[in-house]
């Protein structure tokens, strides 16, 4: 069994400490933070081994779980990977696009897996809905949040927004055309909300707002293709599919739309049933997978790298 470590011991690295002392698919060796107080808190809470260094936390491990602030992951990552350790990093991937840039050739280099915890790929709504996306052409995504003094060390778009970012990059099969965006610092030194509008190269259009200073939470994405629109939301674990399609035989409680010459059509409404998951648990999991089949992360270097690049983007044009 994989032995895995945690740097980063905040209110996210308790939660992945906890995930990972009770997991069956992965063997927990212990924790490092800077902070003694913080090592000498969580060993008596949790009773999990604390380590004095990240060095000595890097060579007892496989597996390295990067959960400290953005600021800081490069140097952590980059330590880890030099010692050949797979490194799971929490996002955004980097703090830079140079740092970015910098930690995929020393991955590529020692030939290591990284993944990156952008997990609302694990969201079970959005999971059950990926099969229904085919070829999305315009998307609108809102991520609300009430005001919360953690994070806004970082702009919105970091902290909320890059969530929808790698949503979209990951079901969007085309490179970005342009970005235009617009937001406003409130509460903090950067701004708390901001509006985003992508345009791909194959004509689609992604339309992403995302603010931390709204009176109540929200997270849904609505994605509208040829004959058919999905809705995902993610804070309540549902979705609902609005597919058309033409009708072959009348049927009289179905609901249809007389198109005309284009004959008609008959919509069809689905909305599944979705099984609770741990997404935090299922990308850790998965994550061990890739490493034991050497097969690529379900969030690669190459997938966190993008969703930074188009967030500094975006900032560059608040």
């Amino acid at each position: 069994m994989l032995k895995i470590g945690v740097i980063g011991a905040g209110h996210l690295g308790k939660i992945h400490l906890r995930i990972l002392q009770s997991a069956n698919f992965v063997e927990l060796i212990g924790f490092f933070d800077q902070s003694e107080e913080v090592r000498n808190k969580v060993k008596e809470e949790m009773d999990i081994i604390p380590f004095a260094s990240v060095e000595s936390l890097i060579e007892a491990c496989d597996i390295i779980d990067i959960v400290t602030p953005t600021i800081t992951h490069f140097d952590c990552a980059a330590a880890a990977v030099r010692s050949f350790k797979h490194v799971f990093i929490e996002k955004p991937i980097t703090n830079t696009l140079e740092e970015a840039k910098a930690l995929i050739s020393l991955s590529e280099e020692a030939n290591v897996q990284v993944q990156i915890g952008h997990v609302e790929r694990f969201n079970p709504a959005f999971m059950a809905s990926v099969k229904h996306l085919q070829n999305p052409m315009f998307i609108e995504t809102h991520r609300l949040a009430q005001f919360n003094p953690r994070g806004t060390d970082v702009s919105v778009v970091l902290d909320l927004m890059i969530h929808d970012l790698d949503i979209v990059l990951s079901v969007v099969d085309s490179e970005i055309k342009s970005i235009s965006a617009s937001g406003v610092s409130v509460l903090s030194d950067t701004p708390d909300i901001a509006n985003a509008r992508i345009e791909f190269d194959n004509g689609c259009v992604a339309n992403l707002t995302a603010s931390r200073i709204s009176m109540k939470n929200m997270r849904k994405s609505r994605f509208f293709q040829q004959d058919a629109y999905v809705s995902v939301d993610f804070l309540e674990k549902k979705n609902e599919v609005i597919q058309m399609h033409d009708v072959t035989k009348e049927d009289p409680f179905a609901v249809t739309i007389d198109l005309g010459e284009k004959g008609k059509k008959q919509i069809d409404i689905l909305s599944e049933d979705i099984e609770p998951n741990n997404a935090i648990e299922d990308e850790l999991r998965s994550f061990v997978f890739a490493i034991e089949n050497e097969i690529t992360p379900s969030v690669s270097i190459y997938a966190g790298y993008k969703a930074l690049k188009a967030a500094h983007e975006i900032m560059k044009k608040l």
